[in-house]
C-alpha cells in the first residue's frame, strides 16, 4: 500500500495503478522530503513530477507544502489513477495530472513553468528507460526558464545504473543509496546555485 508520509494528508492511502510503474517506497519518499524539508524548497514550491505513476512524490509535496504541482505520465492508465488520487484529496486546484511523454512536457516546460520556473523537478523513470533518453529529459530540464533559482531537481534510478548524465545547466550535489534504488540531486549550475 502506498501512502502520503507526512504533512496535511499524512497517512491517506493513495491508489497505484495495477502495472507498469514502480512506487517509490515510504522509506525512499520520507528520506527524499527530509532532504527537501533541509533545503527549505517546498513551502509554497512549483513542483514537476515527471514519469509520476500514481502521483505519489508530486502529492507528498503538495501535502507538504507546495503551491503548484504537475504530475506527468505518458501511460493514460497511471494519468486516470494519478487523476483519481488528486480528486480524493481533494487538491484539483493545486495540482495538474498531465498524460503526456516526460520528454515532451519537458520540452514544452518553459512555457509551463509560467515565467518563474519550477522549484522542485523529480524524475522517477522505469529502470529500464535508456541513460540516454533520461539525458534527453534531463537537458530539457535544464533549459533556461525552466528551474527557479535554488531549485532541487531529483532523479531515482537503480543502483546498477550510471551517474545520470548531467547537462552544462544542472550540478549534482548529493547521492544516497537505499536498499536498490539510488537517488541523485542536482541544482542549477552557475551563479545562484545553492548546494547542501
Amino acid at each position: 500500500m502506498t501512502r502520503i508520509v507526512a504533512g496535511r494528508f499524512g497517512g491517506r492511502s493513495l491508489q497505484v495503478p495495477p502495472k507498469g510503474t514502480r512506487p517509490t517506497s515510504d522509506r525512499v519518499r520520507e528520506a527524499i522530503f527530509s532532504r527537501l524539508d533541509h533545503l527549505d524548497v517546498l513551502d509554497g514550491a512549483r513542483v514537476l513530477d515527471l514519469y509520476a505513476g500514481s502521483g505519489a512524490l508530486g502529492l507528498e509535496a503538495a501535502s507538504r507544502g507546495a503551491a503548484d504541482v504537475v504530475l506527468v505520465d505518458a501511460n493514460r492508465r497511471a494519468a486516470d489513477v494519478a487523476r483519481r488520487n488528486v480528486a480524493a484529496l481533494g487538491l484539483q486546484r493545486e495540482v495538474r495530472v498531465v498524460a503526456d511523454s516526460a520528454e515532451r512536457f519537458a520540452a514544452g516546460a518553459v512555457a509551463s513553468s509560467a515565467g518563474s520556473g519550477f522549484d522542485v523537478v523529480f524524475l522517477d523513470p522505469p529502470y529500464d528507460l535508456a541513460e540516454d533518453a533520461l539525458a534527453t529529459v534531463l537537458a530539457h530540464v535544464a533549459a533556461p526558464g525552466v528551474l527557479a533559482a535554488g531549485a532541487v531537481v531529483v532523479v531515482e534510478r537503480s543502483t546498477r545504473s550510471p551517474e545520470p548524465a548531467w547537462p552544462a545547466g544542472l550540478e549534482p550535489f548529493a547521492r544516497k543509496d537505499y536498499g536498490e534504488t539510488a537517488v541523485h540531486y542536482a541544482e542549477p549550475a552557475g551563479p545562484g546555485a545553492d548546494g547542501a
